[in-house]
């Protein structure tokens, strides 16, 4: 079979739950992971046949994809800020909003190339915060902690597909009592999904992603956000900050919870959709 014939199929079969650019999307991610061909290429090549052997791993991930499961697991693989990332079924995929967390902790120009920071993520799931930090701060001191082993297995991993070194530590950060060193930066993208919104999530994410990295109860949805804010507090720097992925619905209750502990400076960010993503904030006294 032809590339052409390979991609009318996955139009065909997925046609009935994906737009048509996500279609796209997802056969030129296969062509690339099993043919090292790039979107343009695939294109130019489209006569081109391809042997059993390869058409055989294309049907494979349609079918996997007829199943809602997400791209990203079946190839084993995601870019994240530009990285190449490993994820399975244990880590989060990595989703553009986080990029855009990083994307402000580096623009906000804490860090030059010689400083020498200590960084600590909380949560790292498949590592994406505390590499992508790592391989631009190349000074920097990162560790990263998260409660399942098998996601740090794969954050492990991809400190090597990165070249990078963070220390990964298992932590549940509910049980601990205080934070056994000074960091000058402390980033977390915690649970924060509500139950109540589970009905407005797509079935890939419902039925593949991990449920306790995503979903907090209804009846305290800031539990992680007030745990690490309380930790925080002993364990900043004095010119410190403190970084969170948030829930839109949530801004404001998680900016009060902040002021209540004391964080001076909070900055409320918006993502590229407009919607109430990152806070930033510190312990600077107010002048």
């Amino acid at each position: 079979m032809t590339l052409k014939h390979h991609r009318a199929l996955f139009h065909a079969y997925l046609s009935y739950g994906y737009p048509a650019e996500e279609i796209d999307s997802f056969f030129f991610l296969t062509t690339d992971k099993y043919l090292s061909l790039s979107k343009a290429d695939t294109v130019l090549l489209a006569e081109k046949e391809i042997s059993e052997s390869v058409s055989e791993q294309f049907i494979a991930v349609l079918d996997r994809l007829k199943q809602s499961e997400p791209i990203q697991y079946i190839l084993g693989e995601t870019v994240f800020y530009g990285l190449q990332f490993a994820v399975n079924r244990s880590t989060l995929i990595p989703r553009p909003e986080t990029e855009e967390l990083v994307a402000w902790m580096l623009e906000d120009g804490v860090v030059n190339a010689y400083s020498q920071i200590s960084v600590l993520d909380i949560g790292t799931g498949s590592g994406c915060i505390a590499i992508a930090l790592a391989k631009h701060w190349e000074n920097a001191l990162v560790r990263a902690w998260d409660i399942s082993r098998e996601a740090l297995e794969v954050a492990q991993k991809n400190t090597l597909i990165n070249k990078v070194r963070v220390n990964f530590e298992h932590v549940d950060i509910l049980t601990i009592e205080h934070i056994d060193h000074r960091f000058d930066i402390i980033v977390s993208n915690p649970p924060y999904v509500r139950a109540l919104e589970k009905s407005k999530m797509r079935k890939n994410v419902l039925e593949y992603e991990p449920p306790t990295a995503l979903f907090v109860s209804d009846l305290d949805p800031l539990l992680f956000y007030r745990k690490i804010a309380t930790l925080a507090k002993k364990s900043l720097t004095p010119n410190g900050l403190l970084y969170f992925e948030i829930n839109e619905y949530l801004s404001m209750a998680l900016i009060q919870l902040l002021e209540k502990e004391g964080y001076t400076d909070i900055v409320l960010k918006k993502d590229l959709f407009g919607k109430d993503r990152m806070i930033r904030c510190s312990l600077h006294e107010k002048t």
